[in-house]
């Protein structure tokens, strides 16, 4: 099984505008990103997807793979299959750009669940934490996700699913991919759905179309780095 990582790295972000190539600690967070994901030994190759002539020029002053996107994506995962579309490569991770602390056994855990899938059931995988805290279970911001009992994602939202009567727990969704790749190059053919845009949530688009989604429980969080103050946070945590 071929398994290559892709992070989409867009240079403008509406809150941070540039901050994959900002400082952390003596080095821009998206070259910490790359690193951390290259240094988990899980990926026959690691890849840049981005929009930005800068940072396709940073990419390569690292010695890093970089694929320049030729077309404007409205998601993440457009912006992955362009490139992945000339991969060879059974699964495709999608690892953001801002996460320079990424978990190597989240990302194992998702190889796994492919690995382990013998009848060539899942389409795609991705994780899922408990969550307990009203204020985050009604934050519209924070993405839920409710799952059969097999683990497989049934639906996500932005409201407060599932409606609980009763004390009990949550799931929020972890923004980590993985793909088979032709479940990527179908997304990819497929215009928008009806309720992926109502949510704006791009994992509903695979739900949609009949994909099934491995959700697996995690405790990785991790540190995305969205504001100026995150990023005073992360060189913190790196002392």
């Amino acid at each position: 099984m071929r398994i290559i990582a892709v992070i989409p790295a867009r240079y403008e972000a509406q809150r941070f505008p540039g901050k994959l190539l900002a400082d952390l600690a003596g080095k821009t967070v998206l070259q910490r990103t790359y690193e951390a994901v290259q240094q988990t030994k899980l990926f026959d190759e690691v890849w840049v997807a981005t929009d930005s002539d800068a940072i396709a020029r940073h990419i390569k002053t690292i010695g890093g793979q970089v694929y320049r996107s030729q077309l404007v994506h409205d998601c993440g995962s457009n912006r992955v299959a362009e490139c992945a579309e000339q991969l060879d490569a059974d699964v495709i991770i999608n690892v953001q750009g801002d996460e320079p602390f990424i978990s190597t056994q989240a990302l194992s855990d998702l190889i796994n669940a492919f690995k382990q899938d013998s009848e060539g059931s899942i389409d795609l995988a991705s994780l899922m934490i408990p969550i307990a805290n009203k204020e985050a279970i009604e934050n519209p911001n924070v993405v839920k996700v409710v799952s059969d009992n097999q683990g497989r994602a049934l639906y996500f939202s932005r409201a407060a699913i599932p409606f609980m009567r009763a004390p009990g727990q949550a799931f929020r969704h972890v923004g980590i991919y993985a793909f088979r790749k032709a479940a990527l190059m179908d997304f990819y053919a497929q215009a928008p759905t009806p309720l992926e845009q109502a949510e704006k949530i791009e994992a509903i688009r695979y739900l949609e179309m009949g994909k099934v989604m491995q959700m697996l429980k995690t405790d990785f969080v991790g540190v995305g780095i969205d504001t100026p103050e995150d990023l005073v946070k992360a060189a913190a945590l790196l002392g």
